[in-house]
């Protein structure tokens, strides 16, 4: 489980016990017991089997695929897979492949609901961008209507490992992932998928080294 987790839900337990104890009433418990099994089952992080072979290229995040697209983008094209995340997913965010950050940005912005395709550019997001195997894959943490706060673990530099746990975003919200031209996608709109676990695209022979 998320430190987070324990946090909140303790915080909310101790209101239930105080609530019991001062009003003689444990029914005005019953509010504050079920926000705090909320808070212990929504950051739950479960352990996840990493698919190994040359090229592959996993979720980021738990949820819904809702888009797969082509775009142009500074560096060339590329094609972009969208998740939504519920509030009834997993929240904790994984590394879609393996080798070094070479870019982590912060960007402020709105908090527009993230079905919406403007969350892409206009909301608050965290933006990383993994180089190895061969390719460069840039994923975001994009803040939706619920969430307030984007929580990235590792900076400019690190090493990280595919499937890694790197950070998670509270709430309702989004995870993009821009994937080279090339890959060859393994999962399509509508598609449920597992952080660290599904495999979103996989690179043709040859490509990746």
């Amino acid at each position: 489980m998320v430190r987070d987790g324990y946090y909140y839900g303790f915080v909310f337990l101790a209101v239930a016990v105080a609530l019991g104890l001062l009003t003689g009433c444990w029914w005005l418990s019953i509010a504050p017991v079920l926000l705090a099994a909320f808070f212990l089952w929504f950051f739950r992080d479960p352990q996840r089997t990493i698919p190994a072979g040359p090229g592959l290229i996993v979720s980021p995040g738990d949820g819904l695929v809702t888009e797969t697209v082509a775009i142009e983008t500074p560096a060339g094209p590329r094609q972009r897979i969208s998740i939504f995340l519920s509030v009834f997913n997993v929240h904790v965010n994984r590394s879609p492949i393996g080798g070094v950050l070479t870019g982590v940005r912060y960007q402020k912005g709105l908090y527009l609901n993230a079905m919406n395709p403007a969350s892409a550019e206009r909301n608050e997001q965290n933006i990383a961008t993994v180089s190895g195997e061969g390719i460069e894959v840039t994923f975001k943490q994009i803040a939706g209507l619920l969430a307030r706060r984007i929580v990235f673990n590792l900076k400019e530099g690190d090493a990280v490992e595919r499937g890694q746990r790197v950070g998670l975003i509270k709430f309702g919200s989004r995870v993009d992932v821009l994937l080279p031209a090339e890959a060859i996608l393994r999962v399509k709109v509508g598609d449920r998928v597992m952080g660290g676990a599904s495999v979103l695209a996989a690179m043709p022979q040859g490509e990746a080294h």
